[in-house]
Parts: structure tokens; sequence; C-alpha cells
């Protein structure tokens, strides 16, 4: 048996995966009817909406398969999130990457699969995959229906992810801040890696709106969200929770570290700044606050004292100056 590796960027992939706040939800119909669809339309013994979770994968649909999870060390579709097209295996006993799986030579006793990836972005979550007890062929034309379906399955995990996201700025909102720092943090707890929590706020944002309008004040909003995009790596998490608060979780770096990269946000903000003339100053509070297990039990709490460490700062001293452009 041959181990699915773990693709490039997994922890990307993985905080994008738990972002969406899906695994382990209950069954919903619009995932089983499309299921239902391919176990009928390609006569298969089981279809499954499949995402692969770090050392599992999760079903959220499965028509025709009672168990809800496998490990992902025995799975197909950590094969299949691999590649960029429909994984097939006519015949898993003639595979030298399956004939011994336990899934294999056990219930369900696969012999077919074929399984498409479903993509969101750039990341794969997981498959939209037909397994069958007997070896069969599959035409183009039923690769192309395969294709199809999945791309349904893909839209609805679009949908979920517009819940987790900030229309405006298309950072993660709240909700999928929190999911996603959730699993960030315990990955950090696991391998003893240091992490740290920015709470940002813009001074005097209300009087933007009020005296230059709503739409002025989206424009600094989006322009604060695409400084903090540039700055921070792509391991960091970033989220827009508030009206006017932008929080950032930074992992394996210590406040030594995040002192620094906010000196670098200031100053290509205050670049900006001498290149555009808006009519008005845009100004940042900001807390930090090094994640410490025992005392940030959750990431309410961790959030929490950032927010009153960012307050601190905001009473000791004016804010530091973000460009308006």
């Amino acid at each position: 048996m041959k181990t699915p590796i773990r693709p490039p960027g997994e922890d990307a992939r993985i905080a994008a995966l738990h972002g969406l706040n899906i695994l382990d939800t209950p069954p919903e119909e619009r995932f089983d009817r499309l299921t239902r669809i391919a176990k009928g339309i390609f006569g298969v013994r089981i279809a499954v909406v499949s995402l692969v979770d770090t050392n599992r994968q999760w079903f959220k649909s499965a028509a025709g398969l009672d168990a809800r999870e496998t490990p992902r060390d025995i799975s197909f579709c950590g094969h299949a999130i691999l590649g960029d097209d429909i994984l097939l295996i006519k015949d898993a006993l003639q595979d030298e990457r399956f004939f011994d799986n336990p899934l294999v030579i056990g219930p369900p006793h696969i012999r077919f699969y074929a399984g498409c990836p479903l993509k969101l972005g750039s990341q794969t979550m997981g498959t939209l995959c037909l397994i069958d007890d007997k070896p069969r062929e599959f035409s183009q034309e039923e690769h192309q229906f395969l294709r199809d379906l999945a791309a349904m399955a893909e839209q609805e995990l679009a949908a979920i992810q517009l819940a987790t996201t900030d229309e405006l700025t298309a950072l993660s909102n709240r909700r999928g801040f929190e999911a996603i720092s959730r699993q960030a943090l315990h990955s950090c707890r696991r391998m003893r890696k240091p992490a740290t929590l920015l709470y940002f706020d813009l001074n005097n944002f209300k009087k933007i709106n009020d005296n230059f309008g709503h739409a002025e004040g989206d424009r600094v909003l989006r322009a604060f969200a695409e400084a903090l995009l540039h700055i921070f790596r792509g391991s960091d998490v970033i989220g827009r929770i508030g009206g006017d608060e932008f929080v950032v979780l930074l992992t394996n770096a210590g406040k030594n570290k995040t002192s620094a990269i906010v000196a670098r946000m200031k100053e290509r903000i205050e670049k900006n700044n001498r290149a555009s003339d808006r009519g008005y100053e845009i100004q940042f509070s900001v807390g930090q606050i090094e994640y410490d297990p025992t005392a940030h039990p959750t990431i309410a709490a961790l959030l929490a004292e950032a927010d009153a460490a960012m307050y601190d700062h905001k009473r000791q001293s004016n804010g530091i100056k973000l460009a308006g452009g």
C-alpha cells in the first residue's frame, strides 16, 4: 500500500478547509442530492462528497456507505487531491498503490474508484468520488458528467465560504477567522511553536464616513486590508472582525518578530500617504499579545486580551498614521 503524500502548501489548505466550519456538521440535502444522483446515474454502490482533513477523510455526504470518516493514510481521496483532474482506478487489485489497502481487501472492498477534486479557489478541499466493488471502465462522457457534478459540489462549498468571508475586503470575517485560528493555534500548541495576535483598530474612522461619505470609508477599509495582505505572510491568518477592526494571527512568531513587522507596515503606509492627498489621515492603534495556552484556552480569550491591549495603545497615543490610499 502506498500512503498518499501531503501536497505543497498543506497548512494553507487545511486552514482553508477548517475556515469553512463544515467538518463534523450534520448531513445536508444539497450535498445528499448530488451523491444520490451520482450513485444512480453511474450505477455504483457508493458515491461520496469527501473532505480531506489533517489525518482523516470526512464524508459530508455518503450514499451507500454508513461510515462518516476513514483514516487519511489509507484513503483513495488523499491521492486524488494531489491532481487537478479525475483520479481513475479501474481495478484496485491491479494497482500497486492500492492492491493491499485495507479498504480493498476488507469492507467496502473497493475495486473501482473515480474521484474528482473539489477546489475552492486555489485549494483542493476533497473530492466527489464514485466507488464500486467490481472493476469497470469509465468513458469520456462519464468523465465529463462527474466533472459537472463536482462543479455543483464546488458551488455549494463556495456558498458556505461566503458565510465566513467579509464581502467588502475578501478577508475572513469573525466566524471564518476564529475557525481558522483554532486550527492554527492547535498546531502551534502541538509543535510548541509561538504565535502572536495583532488587533488593529482604525482611529477616527467614523469622522471619515461622516465627512467624506461611506464610499470613501469603504475605500479606506479595502486599502487597509490590502496593506495587511502585502505586509504579512501567506501563512498568517488575517481577518476583519468588526466595522473598523482587523486582526492578524502570526504563527511561529513571537512579539519580538511582530513588532518589526508592524514597523514595516507603518513604513509602507506612510510611503503611500506621501503619494496621496485625500483630505484626511487614517490612523490605527494596535495591540499585540503572544499566545499562552494556559492563559488563552480559547481564541475568544486571546482576542479579548489583544483587544484590551489595543485600547491601551489608543489611550496612550494618537495611533499610527496610515495613508488614505
